[in-house]
């Protein structure tokens, strides 16, 4: 039995050093208090009071970043917030090189935001997002790459703008279309009166064409079943020369 009792503590002291690491994680273990190396997923050994291990997640994190007030390049006060994915690249230094990781990446990146969008004008920020993300990205990956994180995309997610602002931009979009609805207006005119001269020239190589015209407009009066009909000068002209034409005729036989 005395024999039995050392084993049995040896055997619950293995038992309880025991550690398993998920696929998405890595441990950084300290022996004596220092760094001894980087434990990969699966079961491991740690061998307390001598060993401690900080388990790491790899997994991608999503970090909101808090809206805040910004003055753009043309004096502008706007609301912004956006958001943050970065994963952890190097588990040794992530633990030793930074206390709390991520209220440092979040920090940097409430101040990187506020640095980078300040360089623009309003409508440089709502026409160049991508860009601007881009940017921002890569000021927030210079300062988090010592810590062993990786920035893999900042996102511009929302944008407040003033009231007055918002009225003034309902304004210049309205403006903008009636612009553009004259101009398509004025083209629509231009071309048919391009037609119309067109149209005329042919007419006036061709007088019969005239006359077939005015018929075709006489039948499109006459579906109408209106109870008055005008007859253009032109062609009651054309009706006396036909029947002048009738008489000549009549008299030569």
């Amino acid at each position: 039995m005395i024999i039995l009792l050392p084993l049995i503590l040896v055997l619950i002291y293995l038992l309880s050093s025991i550690r398993i690491l998920m696929q998405y994680e890595r441990g950084v273990v300290f022996t004596l208090g220092k760094f001894s190396g980087v434990r990969q997923a699966g079961i491991t050994m740690i061998f307390t009071p001598f060993q401690t291990m900080t388990s790491v997640s790899l997994r991608t994190v999503t970090m909101q970043i808090p809206s805040q007030k910004i003055i753009t390049k043309d004096n502008v006060s706007i609301d912004i917030a956006a958001v943050a994915y970065y994963q952890i690249s190097d588990p040794e230094k992530a633990v030793i090189g930074i206390e709390r990781v991520y209220d440092a990446i979040n920090q940097i990146s409430q101040t990187t935001v506020r640095n980078v969008v300040g360089r623009f004008s309003l409508d440089q920020l709502l026409a160049e997002t991508a860009n601007i993300n881009e940017q921002i990205k890569t000021v927030i990956d210079t300062h988090t790459e010592p810590w062993g994180t990786c920035v893999t995309a900042v996102e511009i997610k929302d944008i407040t703008l003033p009231e007055n602002m918002q009225r003034a931009m309902a304004k210049e979009a309205e403006a903008e279309r009636e612009r553009r609805a004259k101009i398509v207006a004025a083209e629509g005119e231009y071309q048919a009166a391009t037609k119309l001269g067109e149209a005329a020239d042919v007419i006036s190589a061709h007088p019969v064409a005239l006359q077939l015209r005015t018929l075709q407009t006489m039948a499109e009066i006459a579906t109408e079943k209106n109870s008055t009909i005008i007859f253009p000068a032109q062609f009651m002209t054309t009706v006396e020369e036909a029947l002048r034409l009738v008489r000549q005729d009549s008299k030569g036989v």
